[in-house]
């Protein structure tokens, strides 16, 4: 089905922002076909960041309803010519005035273009046998047409969100150790007021949503003030991770009834996150090498591995999943072994559903395969 037009109808101009959409559309697309939930399960990690909100991401949800097919297919008519009353309807009655101001949003995020006829209806002409030979209303292409850009960039959230995640937690545990051992002190007949009153300062700090960079600024606040009531306690400060710190607080500030409290193992401990020696996942997957324009260190490699996971057919959803069960260290390690191994593989989305999936229940870690994979090559 051609495309016979590019202006939109009536008083809505042509802009520079437009015509770079239009172009992004026309452009040969990286992919033959995508998953149309797929790539609105990535948008979904991103709205803030491409200028939409879940109301217009909605509207979006409803336009994929109205395109036959799951897939996005290049060749394949991608035009929804559905008129407003029944996206309103399968909007749950959305006023059309909020409607035109959600698919203008759509268009301006570069998501679809309008085809408009000469009346500036939507409607499409059909074929002898039936099949559509040309329509007007928004054009899905954009999706297709930016797949790997939009599940990239989902890919880069999700290992941003993981960072976030794991930072906040750290900054609780390290509060914990604070405001315990204040109290600590505090019983002992000592005045830590200053100390106990910046321990306060970062709690309430900590009930706003925070940036990374302020998680992060928050964090060294904290272990500066750990540093000091360590000093002053004349503790030698624990060495290790926050986890391991967190349990000597608890020897410390612990009362006699809680010390009477014993650790429960329970069944299955949590899939150990403890990431592979970077060196040897560089070292086991050499087809990755193209991928790593730096390699400074693990975050370098994760980055990369996010550009490449789309690639060979993993989403959004799948890298997030492996992200948050296996750590994004380890998530990027398997795709890259993923990636050395991918002849032998035909579907390594599902693959590495599978290896997410053992690894939820400990029964996968990377660095067995990736030794192998080196044993093998040797």
């Amino acid at each position: 089905m051609r495309t016979v037009t590019t202006t939109p109808f009536g008083a809505r101009p042509v802009t520079a922002c437009l015509m770079e959409h239009q172009r992004i559309a026309r452009a040969e697309s990286e992919v033959s076909e995508v998953d149309k939930w797929s790539i609105l399960d990535a948008l979904s990690l991103i709205t803030s960041e491409i200028g939409i909100n879940d109301r217009t991401l909605n509207v979006l949800r409803v336009l994929l309803s109205f395109h036959p097919e799951r897939m996005l297919q290049n060749n394949a008519s991608l035009i929804v010519f559905a008129s407003n009353n029944a996206i309103c309807d399968r909007c749950q009655g959305m006023p059309e005035s909020t409607l035109r101001r959600h698919l203008a949003n759509l268009v301006d995020a570069g998501l679809i273009l309008r085809h408009d006829s000469p009346n500036g209806k939507r409607y499409a002409r059909r074929g002898s046998g039936g099949q559509i030979t040309r329509a007007f209303g928004f054009d899905l292409r954009p999706l297709l047409a930016r797949a790997m850009e939009i599940q990239e960039r989902a890919a880069q959230e999700t290992v941003r969100q993981e960072r976030i995640s794991l930072l906040r937690e750290d900054i609780s545990l390290m509060l914990r150790d604070a405001v315990k051992f204040v109290l600590y002190v505090q019983e002992q007949g000592l005045n830590y007021d200053a100390l106990d009153d910046r321990a306060r300062l970062a709690r309430r700090t900590l009930r706003r949503k925070l940036t990374e960079d302020q998680l992060t600024a928050v964090k060294s606040d904290l272990s500066a003030l750990l540093d000091e009531i360590h000093e002053s306690l004349g503790v030698e400060k624990p060495k290790g991770n926050v986890t391991e710190i967190e349990s000597k607080t608890e020897e410390v500030s612990g009362s006699d009834v809680q010390n009477e409290r014993h650790y429960q193992r329970s069944e299955k401990e949590p899939a150990d996150k403890t990431p592979p020696p970077l060196g040897l996942v560089v070292e086991a997957c050499p087809d990755i090498h193209p991928y790593l324009d730096q390699l400074r260190g693990w975050n370098d490699f994760i980055e990369a591995m996010c550009r490449v996971a789309p690639m060979t057919g993993i989403d959004a959803r799948t890298w997030g999943d492996a992200c948050r069960v296996m750590g994004p260290e380890n998530a990027a390690a398997t795709v890259a072994a993923i990636v050395q191994r991918i002849e032998t593989i035909a579907k390594p989305g599902a693959y590495l559903r599978s290896l997410t999936k053992k690894a939820g229940e400990d029964d996968f870690s990377p660095l067995p395969l990736l030794t192998g994979m080196l044993r093998k090559a040797a």
